[in-house]
């Protein structure tokens, strides 16, 4: 498949993983008398990554996610050479859903794009107050994590067809954890989008947000690719079964 077109599939579904996720944030999370709360936006973000796995996995790998692209890398899952135009793709994605979810959110009188916009933050712009350190942790280690189960949900030995289903409830659970502390980013992309509309502190604090995901990814891929990657006898056996049978 051509590089502009995997690129494309990164950039629609990145798209849908922002607007999705940061939608449900935004515009549902604390809705007068019925919001869905973090709950809610943390199954946003994983049906969003479940369904685009499903919808363009096949074309791009399904990334979606700079720390992803990293991983993978470091896992030997994915060549070097591609990474740059991925993660172009990946994060102007994110900022074009960032840009038609402020015009639709922009359509309530009371909307105030200064109140967070479903930005990431550390110290006072934690949700629960976190420090710097807490936050590079909690980024850090989930996005290991994450890119552990990728790389066993998507290894040539796990049980096919269930990939998608695995990341998306990995990133739900992740969710689960890490919105009180940071808003939970794990994806620099996802955190620079809304960050260009909020400006200001969202923008000085982004540094964060890309430097501990792509931390967390690269060791998460490395670790994976380090312990549990077949070996290259393993992989060349089952890959030539029949001529080993032809030789008999």
């Amino acid at each position: 498949m051509p590089i502009g077109k995997r690129a494309a599939a990164e950039f629609f579904g990145t798209f849908w993983l922002v607007f999705g996720g940061c939608g449900a944030a935004v515009l549902a999370a604390a809705f007068p008398n019925l919001g869905i709360g973090f709950v809610g936006v943390a199954l946003a973000f994983g049906l969003t990554v479940l369904t685009m796995v499903y919808a363009v996995g096949h074309i791009s790998g399904a990334h979606f996610n700079p720390a992803v692209s990293v991983g993978l890398v470091a896992g030997k899952r994915f060549p070097a050479s591609e990474l740059l135009p991925y993660i172009a793709a990946q994060v102007v994605g994110a900022i074009a859903a960032a840009g038609v979810l402020y015009i639709i959110a922009s359509g309530a009188t009371n909307f105030d794009v200064h109140n967070g916009f479903a930005s990431n933050g550390y110290g006072e712009h934690s949700p629960g107050g976190y420090s710097l350190l807490a936050c590079i942790v909690a980024e850090v280690v989930l996005t290991a994590f994450f890119l552990l189960v990728i790389m066993g949900a998507t290894d040539r030995r796990a049980p096919k067809g269930f990939a998608g289903l695995a990341i998306g409830l990995c990133l739900t659970l992740i969710h689960l954890i890490g919105i009180p502390v940071t808003n939970l980013s794990v994806n620099p992309a996802r955190s620079t989008g809304p960050a260009v509309f909020v400006g200001g502190w969202a923008l000085q604090q982004l540094w964060m947000f890309w430097v501990a995901p792509l931390i967390g990814g690269a060791l998460g891929g490395g670790i994976y690719h380090a312990l549990f990657a077949e070996s290259s006898l393993a992989v060349a056996q089952k890959s030539a079964p029949d001529l080993v049978a032809a030789g008999d």
